[in-house]
């Protein structure tokens, strides 16, 4: 038997994973306070679990990380439901929590849909912490976090799993099963947490309630998400490391303009109360801009020691919007011969954020960068009769800006630089040039993306007609669901596609699909 890179660790330790818990933020939650033991007796006597939607931890920084859970209400409770409650954030140096470090009380209300999020500070850099909450009669599941090493620290790894994608209706979440047993340092989640959409064509298992438009409907999608135990296992697990995508919102929106070409104003009503909603079930940092959710910052940068910096970019609030749409219908489509295309003032992340992430991408003194954002940025088009084809919801929509990006590599002579995506639900692996599948333009940065959770992938028709004819991909696989493992040294990264067949399902086990490497110093995928 082959030695397996990633130890999933002791058994009870797996047990503690199951456990399972959820994650959320209120954006606007109070600040932790210290406070006093507080008695299990103090506070509501439950007559159900409050605790049920689990917990998270997130946002890891050397001396600190967001720890988040949230009061579910049921019916047996609903007196509850109006008071604000208190509820203590409890923080081990232990699994076994015989070593209690600190405690915070943190009020909560109907408000924030009873979320809580404790930012515990003073924390060391490069260890494991234990946590729970209490609220009167209940005590919460234990979740196990991770501080990130010192930002002078010669860390001589990261190890992290990449995920995308998890439609509750297509399939099950096998693939954080398997995370929650995984010996990692961080998740690193790039976009469609839930899916305001259903095709029931495709269903395993179904949302409740309709498609959400407003702030309690966008709270119960999350909410049935957070009731996946093996979801909640991989929150209580592990850290994470988050951005979003469309899905959280409505399908292919970008910034104020959704599929339907709605009235602009409604647009950005319905993505204030879908951005409320996520921010109060992610365990995420609060900005300036907490007071605001029609405008919520998520696009961030975590240094992990000297060996690297992780960016997360926000590709949908600041987008321009697509290229060469529809007349009758808005959001994503395949066009050719687009004019629009070459409008050097289109832009993915908005030129605000393109200026914040070029800066802070050529002042980067760590060995690798890596970019998290939501989507693939190698070129998927084919030959037409009118030209070659753009997605115009994907990079080839903006294809500029993302010469503007790899550009900017390319003349600043970076080394080591990996692109991380999700949203197009297939394993690919990818040199990444300025000009796309050109040999004569060297290749400057390298390219993975994963698989979905469990929303379903493209035709295989449709995925070997991109392969033929985009030489830069090295690798494409749309059939199969699951997960990447990344494995980030100083020599270089590993990663390897984890998968099963689609649908996922609950005994659905996931093998090595493919194994790619990027060696430092040298831009490009090399297999094993």
């Amino acid at each position: 038997m082959s030695r397996d890179p990633w130890p999933t660790g002791q058994s009870s330790r797996r047990d503690l994973h199951r456990m399972a818990l959820a994650l959320a933020l209120a954006p606007w939650a109070s600040a932790c306070t210290p406070a006093p033991l507080r008695s299990l007796s103090a506070g509501p006597q439950w007559q159900s679990d409050p605790f049920a939607l689990g917990v998270a931890s997130g946002q890891p920084q050397p001396d600190s990380v967001v720890l988040w859970t949230r009061l579910r209400m049921a019916q047996a409770d609903a007196a509850h439901q109006a008071q604000p409650q208190t509820v203590v954030c409890e923080l081990f140096a232990d699994e076994a929590l015989r070593q209690p470090l600190r405690q915070w009380a943190v009020q909560t209300d109907a408000s924030r849909a009873h979320s809580v999020h404790a930012l515990a500070t003073g924390l060391q850099p490069g260890r494991s912490y234990w946590y729970r909450f209490v609220c009167g009669s209940a005590a919460s599941p234990v979740g196990r976090t991770r501080t990130s090493p010192a930002l002078n620290d010669k860390v001589e790894r990261l190890r992290l799993a990449l995920a995308s994608c998890q439609h509750y209706e297509q399939g099950y979440f096998v693939a954080h099963r398997e995370m929650a047993q995984r010996d990692l340092d961080v998740v690193l989640f790039v976009g469609d947490y839930i899916y305001e959409s259903s095709n029931p064509k495709y269903q395993v298992r179904q949302h409740s309630g309709g498609v959400p438009t407003r702030l309690d409907e966008y709270r119960q999608r999350h909410a049935q998400y957070k009731t996946d135990p093996d979801l909640q296992a991989c929150h209580a697990a592990h850290p994470w490391v988050m951005t979003w995508d469309d899905h959280e919102v409505v399908n292919d929106y970008a910034d104020d303009e959704d599929n339907k070409f709605s009235d602009p104003q409604a647009v950005l009503r319905r993505r204030a109360a879908a951005y409320q909603a996520y921010f109060e079930h992610m365990p995420l940092r609060l900005g300036p801009d907490a007071q605001q959710p029609q405008r919520m910052r998520i696009h961030d940068r975590m240094a992990w020691g000297q060996l690297a910096d992780v960016w997360t970019l926000d590709c949908r609030q600041y987008r321009s919007h697509h290229a060469c749409p529809d007349p009758n219908r808005g959001g994503a489509r395949v066009v050719a011969g687009c004019a629009e295309l070459q409008d050097a003032s289109r832009t993915m992340l908005g030129q605000a954020q393109e200026a914040w992430f070029s800066q802070g991408l050529t002042q980067s003194t760590r060995r690798w960068k890596l970019v998290a954002q939501s989507t693939q940025m190698s070129s998927t088009g084919v030959p037409t009769p009118l030209g070659r084809s753009a997605f115009n919801d994907g990079w080839d929509g903006y294809p500029l800006a993302r010469e503007r990006l790899l550009g900017t590599i390319a003349q600043a002579q970076l080394k080591d630089v990996l692109i991380l995506g999700g949203d197009v639900h297939m394993n690919v692996a990818a040199n990444l040039r300025v000009q796309a599948n050109d040999e004569r333009s060297p290749v400057v940065a390298s390219e993975l993306v994963t698989t979905s959770v469990s929303s379903r992938g493209m035709s295989e028709t449709l995925a070997k007609q991109i392969r033929d004819n985009n030489p830069d991909i090295q690798h494409l696989r749309s059939d199969e669901r699951g997960y990447t493992l990344v494995d980030v040294q100083a020599a270089g990264v590993s990663a390897e596609f984890r998968s099963t067949p689609h649908p996922a399902m609950p005994a659905s086990t996931l093998r090595t699909q493919a194994q790619w490497r990027v060696n430092s110093g040298v831009a490009g995928l090399v297999r094993g």
